[in-house]
């Protein structure tokens, strides 16, 4: 459990560490100094409440005073960044094996110079927000403060705007990369920036943001209904993982997805509605159909109305071969619990991606590139935190006054002309699923010719695999450079 009392703020001294290093990026050798420190939030009798830990990267090869920053986090809510610190984003990665579903849980782990790191086109800021990683919340009282979507959200933006003061990078073109939660992280905090807070206006305007795995939305998450079936919005996900593991056409994942969309977003949802009142020999070719792209049995249709949820789908469509699909990867897999039962009702639940790679990346982060960074604390690195009940101190506030994520995005780039946002999702997630980027596409008003979305042989984590380590990393590139990632 997280402990706040072994930090007394009356006593504290933040912390900070520097470093300086060399990397080849395309070719280029890049030299570049670290900054790693304790960003400490106050107050109003100046006392220190919270500290969210940073990781400053700065290109200095580059002389440019105002190159562009990306500032990089991952989601939860209550995710430190070690993820896209360790995976993707730092100038050292973990080194990806070739066979995705296999990589040893066990050390020796491999660390490498990340040859796809983003520092030659931008400097680096990664983060963990208060109470995770290296982010302290030592007083209880105050979580409220710090532990809620639009709570979160301005801790962001009042950190950006020290930061921007600390290293004068205000004329420099910002960027926001969010993976999973840390997507409506950046709606909201780019919505607020947008317009105004809960008691103050920000400065800030960002030139764009990447959602990596979207959360994204216009109702779910927001206790707003969809007016759509979910099994409808989850189809083109499903399909994905069934191409991958079943095989059932020649097509690329991306011409199979495609038509399963097609029969999804018409005859599905038509037969969906339809109900009862489909019979017959109609009914049985519906249902081959649904079998054909999803991979699930006649029988598990019949027993669901013809709905699938993410849940039960993960440990029908490959429990022939005694298997169950991660949520975060569908690609990966482990036996099933108890065969024929829904992974979830089995417990404690476990998922075959966390299993395969979180020990890989905090031992990749703590073993060698935080003390690469000269990063010493005495301080435990805290990689998740499991918020609470809506009682309880450490309840995460659901409430958003401001809209769902897709309104505060829409506020955010019809109010910044010129601000760009990128969508990348992994065919294979069934955690946000690419549906729900699609359906939020068609609904939510965002500005279209200033929106790009892009599908990746990938899961939640889309940078897991060299390959797809470095198409992320060329498409984010293109994207900080102007260009449309998806041309």
């Amino acid at each position: 459990m997280y402990k706040t009392e072994k930090f007394d703020a009356a006593t504290f001294v933040p912390k900070r560490f520097e470093s300086d290093h060399a990397i080849t990026i395309r070719g280029q050798e890049i030299a570049y100094h670290t900054v790693c420190e304790d960003n400490v939030f106050y107050d109003n009798a100046g006392k220190a409440i919270a500290t969210l830990f940073s990781y400053s990267y700065f290109n200095k090869t580059d002389t440019n005073p105002n190159r562009p920053v990306i500032f990089a986090y991952n989601g939860g809510p209550g995710s430190c960044s070690m993820y896209v610190h360790a995976g993707f984003f730092g100038t050292k990665r973990v080194r990806y094996g070739d066979e995705v579903d296999r990589p040893t849980s066990l050390p020796p782990y491999e660390v490498i110079d990340n040859p796809d790191c983003l520092l030659d086109v931008a400097d680096l800021v990664i983060i963990d927000p208060v109470g995770t990683g290296y982010g302290v919340l030592f007083d209880t009282e105050h979580a409220k403060e710090f532990f809620g979507i639009e709570e979160d959200a301005e801790a962001l933006l009042t950190f950006i705007e020290g930061w921007c003061h600390r290293y004068n990078r205000w004329l420099s073109p910002k960027y926001l990369a969010g993976e999973s939660y840390g997507c409506t992280r950046s709606a909201t905090a780019a919505g607020i920036a947008a317009s105004m807070g809960k008691e103050r206006g920000y400065g800030l305007r960002f030139d764009g943001i990447v959602m990596i795995g979207n959360t994204v939305t216009i109702g779910k998450y927001f206790n707003r209904e969809v007016q759509v079936e979910d099994s409808v919005l989850f189809f083109p996900t499903f399909a994905a993982i069934n191409h991958y593991h079943n095989h059932p056409s020649d097509q690329s994942v991306e011409e199979f997805v495609k038509e399963a969309k097609a029969f999804a977003d018409h005859d599905y949802l038509l037969a969906l509605y339809r109900g009862e009142s489909l019979v017959g020999e109609e009914r049985e070719e519906i249902i081959r159909k649904i079998s054909y792209y999803t991979g699930v049995s006649k029988e598990f249709l019949e027993a669901r109305a013809l709905k699938i949820d993410e849940d039960t789908f993960r440990s029908e469509v490959i429990k022939h071969k005694g298997l169950a699909c991660s949520r975060y990867d569908g690609r990966l897999t482990r036996p099933l619990l108890q065969p024929g039962k829904v992974e979830e009702a089995v417990g404690p639940w476990t998922d075959a991606t966390g299993d395969r790679y979180d020990a890989f990346f905090y031992s990749a982060l703590n073993g060698v590139i935080l003390p690469y960074l000269n990063v010493k604390l005495d301080r435990q690195y805290l990689t998740y935190m499991f918020y609470k009940d809506k009682d309880d101190k450490y309840a995460w506030n659901e409430e958003t006054k401001g809209g769902t994520t897709a309104e505060r995005l829409r506020t955010a780039m019809t109010s910044t002309f010129g601000m760009r946002t990128f969508f990348a999702n992994g065919w294979y997630d069934d955690c946000t699923e690419i549906g729900f980027v699609y359906y939020t596409m068609d609904h939510a008003g965002l500005p279209k010719d200033r929106v790009s979305v892009k599908g990746y042989r990938s899961g939640h984590m889309i940078y897991i695999s060299e390959e797809n380590t470095r198409e992320l990393a060329e498409d984010i590139r293109r994207f900080v450079l102007g260009e449309n990632p998806t041309n």
